[in-house]
C-alpha cells in the first residue's frame, strides 16, 4: 500500500466501464500510458497527477488494467503504447515480472517503456529485476512523489520517441530498398513510372492521386508545352502519354512547373511535388496528394528513394534505346531474307508475325499454361525472335522461294534447309551473348518451326513437346500469316478460312493447346 505521508493525494476515480480512457475526450494524437495495478487507487492518483500533463504539445490517454490478466488482453490490440506503469505483485506475487517476460519475449514489444512500481520492494529486489528482466527504471511507490512520476515519465518518452524515431527510419529504408529492388526488375518505362507513383505512396502511407511527369522539351514561362504524363494514378491515372498542358488541372500544372523551374522539392500541407533529376540530365517530376502534412522523416525518405531511383530512368531510357536499335536490327535482316524471293510487299510479314506471336505467348501466360517457360524474359523476346523465323532464306536460290509450281525433291530438300542455316547463323551469334535472348529463342524457332506435332515435320522430325515451345507459337503465327496473303502460288485466304484450317490441324500440324490459345485472340487479329 502507498504510505500516508506520500506526496500523493488519493481520489476516487474508477472508470465506471472499465475501459481505462480518462475523463477528457481525446483530442489530437495522444502518448498511450497503461497502467497495470490491482488497486484502484493507484490508477486513480496516477491519473489526477499526469492530468494536465503535455509533452511535445501531447497530453496523456490512460488506459488501466487491473490485473496482468487484463494487461495481456489490451496489449494484443494496442500496438502503440508509449509507457507501461507496472505493478509486481497482483493476481500472483511475480504477475508483473511475467508480464515484462510476455511483452519482450512472446510479443516482441522492445519499443514500450516500462516503468515499474512496487508497494513490496522485497518481493522483487531493485537489483535483481533490473538485471533479468528487461524494464527501463524501477520505483518504489513510498519514494514516487509526483515530482518524480512526472519527470520518469518524460524521461520515458523521451526513450520512447527516440526509439520510435529509431524504428521508422529502418522500416521506411527497409521500404525503399524493397521498392528499389522489385522497380529495377521493370523493363519498361512506363511500368517503371508506375511503380514509382505505387512505392512513393506506400512508403509515405498517402494517394492515391499521384501523377509523374516527363520533361522533353524547356519549361517556357505561361506554358509547359515540354510535359508529358509519364505515369498516373487515382484520379490522373487516364492521362499516360497525354501533353502535360491539355490534360492537368491548372493548379496541379502550376505545381509541377514550379518545381521544375526551382529544381527542388516542395511540400504543402495536403500535397508535395519531387524533383527527380537523372544522371544523364532529364527531369522528372512527381505530384503526390496528402491527406497530411508529411514530417521530416518522411522527407528524408522522399529525398533517400528519389536519389536511389533517379539511376533507374536513365537504365530504362538506354534499354529501351537498345531494344528499338535491336528491332531496327531484326527487321532488317528478316527483310534481307524476305526480299530474296518475294516483293516488297510481301517482304513485310514479320512484324505481323511477332504481333501474332506475342498475342498467343501472352494468352498461354495468362492461363497459367508453362510457367516454366512463359517468364518475363520469353514474353519480351519471342516476338522479335519470330522475325527472324525464316532468316535461313537468305542464303536459297531466288527462283526456288518465288517458283509458283509443285518444287522438286531436288528443290524441295534445298528449300527445307533455310531451317538448319537459319538455325547455324542464329545459333552461332547467340553465343555472343550471355543468358537467354532473341537470338536464343530465333535460333530454336529457325530449326523447328516447321516440326509437326505428329513427328511429321521437318528436319528433326520432332513430335509432341519435344518441339520448342517457341517454335509451336511461331508455327501457328506463320501459318496463319502465311494464308492471309498473296503467294506466288496462290490468293490470301479469307481470315474465317485461315482459323478453320488452323482449327483442323490442331493434333497433326499444331499443339492443340497453342491453337486453343490463337482461337481466343483471333478475333482481335481481324481488326488489325
Amino acid at each position: 500500500m502507498i504510505d500516508s505521508d506520500d506526496e500523493f493525494l488519493f481520489l476516487d476515480d474508477q472508470d465506471g466501464d472499465g475501459n481505462g480512457e480518462s475523463g477528457s475526450p481525446v483530442t489530437g494524437n495522444r502518448w498511450k500510458m497503461m497502467i497495470v495495478d490491482d488497486e484502484p487507487e493507484v490508477h486513480s492518483i496516477t491519473k489526477l497527477v499526469l492530468a494536465d500533463f503535455s509533452y511535445k504539445g501531447r497530453s496523456a490517454q490512460f488506459i488501466s488494467a487491473y490485473s496482468a490478466a487484463e494487461a495481456r488482453t489490451i496489449l494484443a490490440r494496442e500496438e502503440d503504447i508509449a509507457i507501461i506503469l507496472l505493478d509486481v505483485v497482483m493476481e500472483t506475487d511475480d504477475a508483473g515480472l511475467q508480464l515484462v517476460h510476455h511483452i519482450r519475449e512472446e510479443l516482441k514489444n522492445r519499443h514500450v517503456r516500462i516503468i515499474l512500481r512496487t508497494g513490496q520492494p522485497g518481493q522483487a529486489p531493485e537489483r535483481a529485476v533490473i538485471l533479468d528482466y528487461d524494464i527501463n527504471d524501477y520505483k518504489a511507490k513510498t519514494q514516487l512523489t509526483a515530482q518524480q512520476l512526472f519527470t520518469t515519465t518524460v524521461a520515458a518518452l523521451r526513450s520512447y520517441e527516440d526509439i520510435m524515431a529509431i524504428e521508422m527510419n529502418r522500416r521506411g529504408l527497409e521500404k525503399i530498398i524493397e521498392a528499389s529492388s522489385s522497380l529495377f526488375q521493370a523493363r519498361s518505362m512506363k511500368l517503371f513510372a508506375a511503380g514509382v507513383l505505387t512505392q512513393l505512396s506506400g512508403i509515405l502511407g498517402v494517394g492515391p492521386d499521384a501523377i509523374l511527369c516527363v520533361q522533353r522539351g524547356p519549361v517556357i514561362s505561361g506554358a509547359a508545352d515540354g510535359l508529358y504524363v509519364l505515369a498516373g494514378s487515382g484520379r490522373f491515372e487516364t492521362l499516360i502519354d497525354e501533353p502535360a498542358a491539355n490534360h492537368v488541372e491548372p493548379a496541379v500544372l502550376a505545381e509541377v512547373k514550379r518545381c521544375l523551374e526551382a529544381r527542388s522539392n516542395r511540400y504543402a500541407a495536403d500535397h508535395c511535388t519531387l524533383y527527380i533529376r537523372t544522371p544523364n540530365d532529364r527531369e522528372n517530376v512527381v505530384y503526390l496528394s496528402s491527406d497530411r502534412p508529411l514530417s521530416d522523416l518522411d522527407r528524408n525518405l522522399i529525398e533517400v528513394f528519389c536519389r536511389k531511383i533517379s539511376v533507374g530512368f536513365d537504365n530504362l531510357h538506354l534499354y529501351e534505346q537498345l531494344r528499338r536499335s535491336q528491332e531496327h536490327t531484326v527487321i532488317a535482316m528478316a527483310d534481307l531474307a524476305e526480299r530474296a524471293g518475294h516483293s516488297s510487299a510481301e517482304a513485310e510479314t514479320g512484324p505481323r508475325i511477332a504481333m501474332v506471336t506475342d498475342r498467343i505467348a501472352r494468352r498461354l501466360a495468362e492461363e497459367g499454361r508453362h510457367p516454366a517457360i512463359l517468364d518475363t524474359v520469353f514474353l519480351e523476346s519471342v516476338g522479335l525472335a519470330a522475325i527472324l523465323h525464316d532468316v535461313g532464306n537468305a542464303t536459297l536460290d531466288p527462283a526456288i522461294l518465288g517458283k509458283t509450281g509443285p518444287l522438286s525433291p531436288e528443290e524441295r530438300a534445298v528449300m527445307q534447309a533455310h531451317t538448319t542455316t537459319g538455325w547455324d547463323l542464329l545459333d552461332r551469334a547467340s553465343q555472343r551473348s550471355e543468358g537467354r535472348t532473341h537470338l536464343h529463342l530465333g535460333a530454336e524457332i529457325a530449326r523447328s518451326h516447321h516440326e509437326n506435332w505428329d513427328g511429321t515435320g521437318y528436319p528433326d522430325r520432332l513430335k509432341g513437346d519435344a518441339i520448342p515451345l517457341s517454335a509451336r507459337i511461331v508455327a501457328v503465327a506463320d501459318s496463319f500469316d502465311a494464308m492471309t496473303r498473296d503467294r506466288p502460288y496462290r490468293k490470301a485466304l479469307d481470315h474465317d478460312v485461315a482459323v478453320a484450317e488452323i482449327r483442323r490441324l490442331s493434333g497433326s500440324r499444331f499443339d492443340p493447346v497453342v491453337v486453343d490459345a490463337f482461337l481466343a485472340v483471333s478475333g482481335n487479329l481481324r481488326r488489325e
